[in-house]
């Protein structure tokens, strides 16, 4: 019996203490956002949309995220097609990241990607963790 209740209490002591370690990760005194989009013209309104937050929330506003991901990741290679959206991003303080997994399915030369865009391992993955810690999230 007396096994069982301070199996118990130890069980309810690690439940209790977990669940406040993590609210504490999350920071609530910020608004940051991560979008996962698939083609480079997405930018444009994602950036305008980043431009709008900041005026709107002022301090509030925190950290702002872009994940490329899938079959058409190779166009942020195409200087064209890019435009001018690496300065536009790094402006309204948006980082742009290109998946990692996508840019080895579809062969995607990696010194060919600018400057301005970092490489992530995995998108899904780096967008989850980045929801955990608090970040709100939306995919296009």
């Amino acid at each position: 019996m007396k096994t069982y209740l301070f199996s118990s209490i130890f069980l309810m002591l690690t439940l209790f203490s977990t669940t406040q370690s993590q609210a504490q990760q999350i920071d609530n005194d910020k608004n940051n956002y991560v979008v996962m989009i698939k083609k480079v013209p997405q930018l444009q309104p994602i950036i305008l949309t980043a431009e709008a937050l900041k005026t709107e929330e002022g301090k509030a506003y925190g950290d702002f995220q872009v994940i490329i991901c899938g079959k058409l990741i190779g166009d942020i290679t195409d200087r064209e097609k890019m435009g001018g959206f690496i300065e536009k991003a790094e402006n309204a303080g948006v980082q742009i990241n290109a998946c990692g997994f996508s840019l080895n399915k579809f062969n995607v030369d990696k010194t060919q990607i600018p400057e301005g865009i970092e490489t992530v391992e995995n998108g899904i993955l780096y967008n989850f963790q980045l929801q955990k810690k608090g970040y709100k999230s939306i995919s296009l």
